[in-house]
């Protein structure tokens, strides 16, 4: 997965951006150096008054306390030639520097259980969704996840690859909705499909476990619609072939030879839909050559569309985009996103975006 970005924004409890820890002592060398080099007296005090405030932006109790005795100070040093101090000037500054000394106490606190609070969320979060390792048995991984909604790490998309005593199993889904109200629904699919590798010696029965994991949450919490699209991969055992089940999930592109195709699957009903006999419904074979990979998209890229209503060709583009990263499968998924990106410019997706790069190295002479 790639890093996490901080994406609350300074104004919502991120750490400041350099330019605002600058701004108070810049005004208060500002204003020094005026007084000094003018010849005659300025009438620029009132601008100590805004130091004050503008250090509770990003100072602590203590460093605005100093900054705003320096502001005091400085009005009141004769050297530096202020015109004419008031005692109502000087009243007016050290009331404002007392208010905002107690501003900048209680935002401190606030921020540090902002930054308890937001630790807390993001260790529950990766714990639902945790990061792909770069290798999981003969496969090679990579990960990209960007969800939709402002300041988290998960949505309303999951993805996993998991290695059991049946071979390598990875998922890529999509549940109903997106956000924070979705993440329920995503740890319970995670949940199940961690289990079913676990357990079921074949694709379509750990397609089933979802399915049915879903039935049983939407009955439960007597929701009349609770599905979730997907696809799901079965590696065998040296990586020379792969198992894939479609879940009203766009299918896998095999990249093999600069080229990108989609694999034709049989789509089978969203899960939380009723599956139908799994018993009369194989997953489809796909023999792997040397140097083949697998990428796997969520609607937040098949669905991205541009200025003009176009949906972004994704198989198209990622042929040349994948001679570009010939190896490094990270690289791949970044450049497609800053892709998507691209093409979509202002009208970018608002939907959670997952990718997901699988490099399975067979043995030689397959």
């Amino acid at each position: 997965m790639s890093p996490h970005r901080d994406r609350r924004g300074w104004l919502r409890g991120a750490p400041p951006p350099q330019w605002v820890r600058v701004l108070p002592p810049a005004l208060i060398a500002g204003v020094v150096a005026a007084t000094l080099l003018s010849p005659d007296p300025l009438d620029i005090g009132f601008l100590l008054g805004a130091i004050p405030p503008l250090a509770v932006l990003s100072y602590g109790p203590t460093a605005t306390a100093l900054l705003g005795l320096v502001s005091v100070a400085v009005l009141i040093v004769p050297a530096f030639r202020l015109d004419r101090p008031g005692n109502a000037d000087l009243l007016t500054i050290c009331f404002v520097a007392l208010l905002s000394i107690f501003v900048s106490f209680v935002r401190s606190r606030r921020d540090t259980q902002l930054d308890l609070e937001h630790t807390v969320a993001e260790a529950a979060q990766r714990a639902v969704v945790p990061a792909v390792p770069e290798r999981v048995g003969p496969v090679r991984c990579a990960a990209l996840y960007r969800a939709a909604q402002r300041g988290t790490l998960v949505g309303g998309d999951f993805f996993d690859v998991r290695e059991g005593p049946h071979g390598v199993r990875a998922v890529l889904g999509d549940v109903q909705g997106h956000g924070l109200a979705a993440v329920a629904t995503v740890a319970l699919l995670m949940g199940a499909f961690r289990e079913a590798v676990l357990d079921h010696p074949d694709l379509e029965a750990v397609a089933g476990r979802l399915d049915r994991r879903l039935l049983l949450d939407a009955a439960q919490d007597r929701r009349d619609e609770l599905f979730a699209t997907a696809v799901l991969l079965d590696f065998s055992p040296g990586a020379g072939a792969v198992r894939i089940v479609t879940c009203g999930h766009p299918p896998p592109l095999l990249l093999r030879d600069g080229t990108a195709a989609e694999i034709g699957c049989t789509a089978w009903p969203p899960l939380g839909l009723g599956l139908p006999d799994t018993t009369a419904h194989d997953a489809i074979t796909v023999r792997l050559l040397p140097g083949d990979r697998l990428v796997l998209a969520s609607d937040g890229v098949w669905e991205a569309r541009d200025a003009t209503g176009a949906f972004y060709p994704l198989p198209e583009r990622l042929g040349a985009l994948a001679a570009e990263h010939a190896k490094d499968l990270a690289a791949l998924a970044d450049r497609v996103w800053a892709d998507v990106l691209r093409f979509c410019g202002a009208t970018t997706a608002r939907d959670d975006v997952t990718m997901l790069v699988l490099a399975p190295e067979p043995p030689r002479g397959r």
